[in-house]
């Protein structure tokens, strides 16, 4: 009888993929830069591009010693200003060039990276930065006003600013000057005491900070999405990142070839971070960037003119290309993309047999957490890729199934439980958050620290994981079980349906008060329709009829996390307040 001690997730490995990669080296993981500029100084680290009108797209590159040379410049800046080893600094950009350059920079400065989702409005910026301490921030001018909105009720002393269109080609520059920068809020006013980004780059050119890092020392708070709960600061180590960047390349990274990797996954979400950019880095490739993942004109032709060979995304972008009219009239070849990891929420079957019907790539659903960041599950590139699962877990992780009352008790290989893992990369705790630390890490069946992941998951006998659920989504309906992913899946079978969200909400029958029904909201393809009847009779071929939702709504979109996770509990929300509204 196989057993989670067995691992028996090591025989179904690509023959390349070493069991272990022990010893991790001790580097922090600002390294990989100073490395690739030494070693690749000329090769290309990034590709900016624009589409112009008459002239069509037009890119320009930083090469590794240019960037690596920038955060050197920046860090030393940093620390002039009081920057100090384990001082939290706020990223607050989307993809582009100056994000990388922000972020080697405070790490080569000891300090700890806060990167931020730059669309937050300006009262819940405010209160992350409360939250983590943060005392410089470095924003793009689109959001300055933003910063300054808030920033006398938050610990930030220093804000260091920057426009996008400084490393955008010259002739996209020009016209973004004179035709978009002012229009869409890019020309900003600087306050007195507040710094320009290329001012602090040629007032520092050539100096380097005089500080030393270690792996023990922390080098992110990466806040959790927030699905779940209020939102929490991990902290990491640089030994950490560092260790995934590693699995990550082991995983995926082919010998000799030099890959090139579409950066469209936000590089503030440890998914980017992580197994784009830090990957990218350790590897000496190109990261084409793309700042804004939800123009899929602009993310199907970078792909078509840059030729990506790895890409990693998230199933709302795969499913958003596949109904891409352009992809679907074979305007746009995808045919470079030799591998995608599809990771951050459950990727429906439906999307992985369409988009690798388009690109003749592979799509890898694997499985990652902030808490771990970024990845600890992957499916094969070579090997068996099965369809529903997560994959294999990576090099020297550990993983168990357990009781989900008691939290200990391992469950026999098959059954359900809650996932629980160990290995080379988990998170030090949550900033400021003992009680959560503690129900996250904590003792596991044997007695060692495990991470608790809170998603309900099997293990077949070949090793290979799947997730049912987030603990917290499971629904209770008439006594049974229901899972709101496998229902999710089932739907998105259907050839009307684009997208598909389901809930638990409070049973609507008064007589039911404290029962749950299933709802789905759902978003129908253009051109097509179906109704909830036809959605009903189509489910039953798959589902029990407990299973089947009770409740259709049909919406022109589903609220997501920004890496494309449906929020659940915010469609939950909504029924709740519809539903109060509607009473009143």
């Amino acid at each position: 009888m196989v057993s989670y001690r067995d691992k028996p997730w090591l025989k179904r490995y690509d023959p390349e993929v070493p069991h272990s990669l022990e010893p991790y080296p001790s580097h922090p993981l600002h390294r990989f830069l100073s490395d690739a500029a030494r070693e690749h100084g000329d090769s290309p680290a990034t590709l900016t591009s624009a589409r112009l009108p008459l002239i069509g797209r037009v890119q320009s590159t930083v090469d590794y010693r240019s960037l690596n040379a920038a955060a050197d410049a920046l860090a030393a800046a940093l620390v002039d200003m009081g920057i100090r080893k384990g001082d939290r600094v706020a990223i607050i950009m989307p993809n582009c060039v100056q994000f990388i350059i922000a972020f080697y920079a405070i790490l080569k400065a000891g300090g700890v990276v806060v990167a931020t989702n730059p669309t937050y409005p300006p009262r819940r910026l405010q209160e992350q930065l409360v939250d983590a301490g943060a005392r410089a921030v470095i924003v793009l001018s689109l959001f300055y006003n933003n910063v300054k909105q808030i920033q006398a009720e938050t610990p930030v002393e220093h804000v260091i600013v920057t426009n996008i269109k400084e490393y955008l080609p010259g002739v996209a520059r020009f016209l973004f000057s004179i035709a978009k920068e002012k229009k869409e809020g890019h020309r900003i006013e600087k306050h007195d005491g507040d710094h320009w980004l290329q001012d602090i780059l040629t007032r520092y050119a050539g100096k380097q900070p005089d500080v030393t890092v270690e792996g023990d020392d922390l080098a992110i708070f990466q806040y959790t999405g927030g699905t779940t709960g209020i939102p929490k600061a991990a902290m990491v180590t640089h030994a950490a990142l560092v260790a995934n960047t590693l699995q990550c390349q082991a995983w995926l990274a082919r010998a000799g070839y030099q890959e090139r990797f579409l950066a469209a996954i936000p590089l503030f979400h440890v998914f980017g971070m992580v197994a784009v950019m830090s990957f990218a880095v350790a590897t000496h490739a190109v990261m084409i960037l793309v700042p804004n993942a939800r123009d899929i004109d602009d993310v199907v032709d970078n792909i078509h003119h840059y030729r990506p060979t790895l890409f990693m995304g998230v199933p709302a972008l795969f499913n958003a290309i596949n109904n891409h009219p352009g992809v679907q009239a074979g305007k746009y070849n995808l045919s470079s993309i030799y591998a995608c990891v599809s990771g951050s929420a459950p990727l429906p079957p439906a999307t992985k047999r369409r988009f690798e019907e388009l690109s003749g790539g592979v799509i890898l659903e694997g499985f990652g957490m902030s808490e771990a960041p970024t990845a600890s599950h992957a499916n094969p590139v070579r090997g068996e890729n099965r369809t529903g699962s997560i994959g294999l877990p990576f090099p020297d992780m550990e993983m168990s199934i357990v009781d989900l009352d008691d939290g200990v008790t391992e469950v026999p290989v098959g059954e359900v439980g809650e996932l629980i893992m160990r290995g080379p990369m988990l998170m030090r705790g949550y900033h400021g958050m003992p009680t959560e630390t503690a129900n996250a890490l904590r003792e596991g069946p044997d007695g060692k620290v495990w991470l608790y992941t809170g998603d309900i998951a099997r293990m077949d006998e070949d090793g290979y994981f799947y997730i049912v659920d987030r603990k917290k989504d499971m629904a209770l309906i008439g006594g049974f079980n229901v899972y709101p992913r496998n229902v999710e899946d089932v739907l998105m079978e259907h050839p009307a349906v684009q997208e598909v969200g389901v809930a638990a909400i409070p049973h609507p029958d008064p007589t039911k008060v404290g029962q749950e029904s299933l709802k789905a909201w759902v978003v129908v393809k253009p051109g097509q329709s179906v109704t909830a009847e036809q959605l009903v009779e189509f489910a039953q071929q798959k589902l029990a009829r407990y299973e089947i939702p009770s409740r259709f709504e049909f919406v022109d979109s589903l609220p997501r996390t920004t890496v494309g996770k449906i929020l659940r509990r915010e469609l939950a929300r909504m029924e709740i307040e519809a539903r109060e509204k509607t009473e009143s």
